[in-house]
């Protein structure tokens, strides 16, 4: 017998499709997406693609040397992992964190558990996630426009500005380098029509992504707003080039439906709730840590597999819940339950602090004023919970006084910004004129966003009045405020508070007592 004859353990399933041909599609099916990411925005994200690619490969060669491993920078992985991971940083990004971001991909979320097929979350998305909590102000450079950096499509949205599609759709929009949602399709759809990613993933994805949107944002089924969410963030590649990782993903059809849905409804709590604008990321290794809870209780059909006929008795195997499921359920209980009682036992203790807080900012911007009250008739016109005034919202309205005599106006006043909520005190004098303002509450991104609560930019309010603009570059006339580089969504939304805040004035306090 002169046939080979080749020994293995079951299952004895064998397939065409080797790990380097599949890696090599996947790079294929990205490499749209790249050349309208370089065409776009130029030899900048050229560099920032090459760095991150043989970054990766060189990090998996020297890691596989210094462990006296065989070298596998042949199968193609770690150009795949490179290459999402530059696709998912910015054009302006300096060329030192794709280097970091392979790096750690590679050595730490894939060779330190053993190398491919051994990790457990997928290693482009934690080194994204790395970087961005450990390099969150190089990680927040966006391209810039008119000498002023301006916020991702995705960053505009959550502050209620409109943005153009069409420039999303074919990545000619502000963004990450791989943005290009036409190129992504392209690729994508390529590698689900002919079997190397699961329907089940993507499209489930997709679509819990947009069920979750439509059901709680209260737009409803708005297909404008559905189609620029979708278009923006990650989405498309986190379910197409992401959560379809082979070795990240549940085994059963079903187990991946409910995968994809997971990371689905998580990406749109996320972007209705989270205060950061590309936090897709984080619902796939949420997903992907999710992963072998699903296998465990759905499990794929044995091969050769067959039905037990009606009249043969088998015995029931008991139910058993794995201990490790248990372990964390009581933790999880535990932790849970303490931080309820930490809660309620500072609750108290919160607010006071926060309403000294307050009182300190409304004697800083009414200095003059002995005594701080609302008298009624403010009362009733802002209600319990204030009224909105353009594009802000008035919270408070305290009239200073020294003696009886009135001398100057503290208002609490608040507005959407990039992080989230910024309230601050403004003060006015008896004419109108601002006195200062004072944050209470800010959590812009730092070194951009923050740069608001530094004198530079909020003592140019100072002694204005009236209505004011905000303009790029040097302020010129004087009712215009310099807006901070890289950070016109902040500006804006002070802008927009201080107005309100004037335009109260002018049609409830002024010529009041």
């Amino acid at each position: 017998m002169n046939a080979a004859v080749n020994l293995s353990s079951a299952p004895h399933a064998r397939d065409r499709w080797t790990t380097p041909f599949i890696m090599r599609m996947v790079a294929l099916s990205l490499l749209p997406a790249t050349v309208v990411g370089i065409l776009v925005y130029g030899w900048n994200a050229f560099a920032i693609v090459a760095l991150a690619v043989v970054s990766a490969v060189a990090a998996e060669w020297v890691f596989c040397k210094a462990c006296r491993k065989p070298s596998t920078i042949w199968d193609g992985s770690a150009v795949v992992t490179g290459l999402l991971l530059a696709l998912s940083l910015g054009p302006q990004t300096p060329l030192y964190i794709p280097v970091i971001g392979s790096v750690f991909a590679i050595v730490v979320c894939k060779g330190c558990f053993g190398g491919l097929g051994k990790n457990f979350i997928n290693p482009a998305l934690a080194a994204r996630c790395f970087l961005l909590l450990a390099f969150a102000n190089a990680m927040a450079i966006k391209p810039v426009v008119d000498a002023v950096a301006s916020a991702t499509p995705v960053g505009a949205m959550k502050a209620g500005e409109t943005v153009n599609i069409t420039k999303m759709f074919l990545g000619t929009a502000d963004g990450v380098i791989g943005s290009s949602i036409l190129a992504l399709l392209a690729g994508g759809l390529l590698l689900w029509s002919l079997g190397f990613i699961h329907g089940e993933i993507c499209f489930s994805v997709l679509i819990g992504f947009t069920a979750f949107l439509a059901l709680f944002s209260g737009k409803g089924f708005d297909p404008e707003y559905l189609l620029a969410h979708l278009c923006g963030g990650g989405v498309v590649m986190g379910a197409f080039f992401m959560a379809t990782d082979y070795v990240t993903s549940p085994v059963s059809r079903l187990g991946q439906f409910i995968y994809g849905c997971l990371i689905g409804v998580l990406g749109g709590l996320f972007r209705l709730k989270g205060s950061t604008a590309d936090s897709f990321s984080y619902a796939i290794i949420i997903g992907n840590v999710c992963t072998p809870l699903i296998d465990t209780y759905i499990v794929q059909k044995p091969f050769a597999y067959r039905k037990v006929g009606k009249t043969r008795k088998t015995r029931k195997e008991p139910f058993r819940i794995p201990k490790p499921v248990i372990a964390l359920t009581l933790i999880a209980a535990v932790a849970g339950v303490a931080l309820s009682g930490v809660f309620s036992v500072t609750k108290d203790k919160i607010e006071e602090q926060e309403a000294f807080a307050a009182s300190v900012a409304y004697r800083e911007v009414c200095p003059k004023a002995t005594s701080l009250t609302i008298p009624d008739e403010i009362k009733e016109t802002l209600g319990e919970k204030g009224i909105d005034q353009g594009n802000a919202h008035i919270n408070a309205c305290y009239v200073g006084k020294d003696g009886d005599e009135v001398v100057g106006y503290a208002l609490s006043v608040s507005s959407k910004g990039f992080g989230g909520e910024i309230t601050f005190a403004l003060g006015l004098t008896t004419g109108g004129e601002i006195t200062g303002i004072s944050f209470t509450q800010i959590a812009e991104t730092a070194g951009l966003g923050m740069k608001a609560t530094e004198p530079d930019f909020k003592d140019q309010f100072n002694g204005k009045s009236g209505s004011l603009t905000l303009v790029k570059g040097a302020a010129t006339a004087e009712n215009e405020i310099s807006a901070i580089t890289g950070a016109s969504i902040t500006s804006n939304a002070v802008t927009d508070a201080v107005n309100a805040g004037l335009s109260f004035y002018e049609t409830v306090l002024k010529g009041g007592n």
